[in-house]
């Protein structure tokens, strides 16, 4: 979900830091080389289930051109070898759902994925939203969704009857809701009391800390799963790559093994005890491989948290 701007910024970030991050990992023991590499997973608390904590969002698939569709093909048949399986997709993305389901299909890899889409009901319109369900499921060319949410909360109390008969029918896995916005948290937090949801998804950064307030401490009470959305900010949110463009990541965070400004972003966000999976924009290998490392080995404790918040709010 990163503009042109956001994207160029990061390829030097990552550029800069190749180099060091390479030497500092070749430089560990074996032992401790190892638990670098390990992969962090989090139970689904509704079944135990778990996942790995770095997904991917899809609000940029909606594409058309050969080299597009190529690099997103590159990602996706990359993207379980690295660990991850969670892919987040809307009817509201344009072509993204078709080009998901095309690309899997294509291939073979549709059931090494954990498939995420969503749904939304207008004016409670019941049978717009079940047309919308059925139409994600031909674009995905699947017979089985693993998690359909109700798109910012829109047609809400509409639309959880239908997901709990499609989820009693087999046909989803889990339900949830979601949201993008801080606008949208008390409503999220109504709906989170009022309706047993499996998962929510919410944007949360370490520049958009507003769902720790609430919703994250309310989602471990209720043994709710949580995705987070806008793990860089972006269109919604503050540019997090633009405000260090020229800084280096400091070297504490080596501490739990962030060597570039995209894993000390991610690093951040899966290290809150309620977070079950971020699922950052990611349409290239490069980002694919970087945002995937920070899926591995140590995370921040609660101490080094505030360490990174200083750090931040710090930051001219």
């Amino acid at each position: 979900m990163s503009s042109l701007t956001d994207r160029m910024t990061r390829r030097e970030l990552l550029k800069a830091g190749a180099l060091v991050g390479m030497s500092s990992l070749l430089s560990l023991p074996t032992r401790a080389a190892e638990a670098h590499r390990e992969l962090i997973t989090r139970p689904v608390p509704a079944t135990g289930e778990r996942l790995p904590v770095i997904g991917l969002g899809t609000n940029n698939y909606s594409v058309t051109g050969a080299a597009e569709l190529a690099a997103r093909r590159e990602v996706l048949d990359q993207m379980w070898r690295l660990g991850g399986t969670v892919i987040d997709t809307a009817p509201a993305y344009g072509r993204s759902e078709e080009v998901i389901g095309e690309l899997l299909e294509e291939l073979g890899h549709r059931e090494r994925y954990f498939l995420a889409t969503k749904a939304t009901a207008p004016n409670d319109d019941v049978a717009a939203a079940e047309a919308m369900i059925e139409t994600s499921f031909r674009r995905l060319r699947t017979n089985k969704i693993d998690l359909l949410q109700v798109h910012s909360l829109t047609g809400l109390d509409a639309l959880i009857p239908v997901l709990q008969e499609l989820k009693a029918a087999k046909r989803i896995r889990y339900l949830g809701a979601t949201t993008s916005s801080d606008a949208q948290h008390a409503a999220m937090a109504d709906a989170m009391r009022k309706y047993q949801l499996d998962f929510v998804q919410l944007n949360y950064s370490i520049d958009d800390r507003e769902a720790a307030a609430e919703l994250l401490p309310l989602a471990q009470e209720r043994g709710t799963a949580v995705l987070v959305n806008l793990p860089f900010g972006g269109r919604r949110g503050s540019n997090l790559f633009a405000r260090v463009r020229g800084k280096q990541v400091p070297e504490w965070a080596r501490e739990f093994g962030a060597t570039t400004w995209a894993q000390f972003f991610l690093k951040y966000v899966i290290s809150h005890p309620a977070v079950t999976c971020a699922i950052p924009g990611t349409t290239k290998l490069s980002h694919l491989k970087d945002n995937q490392a920070a899926g591995r080995g140590a995370l921040p404790d609660a101490a080094m948290r505030k360490r990174m918040e200083a750090f931040w709010d710090e930051l001219s």
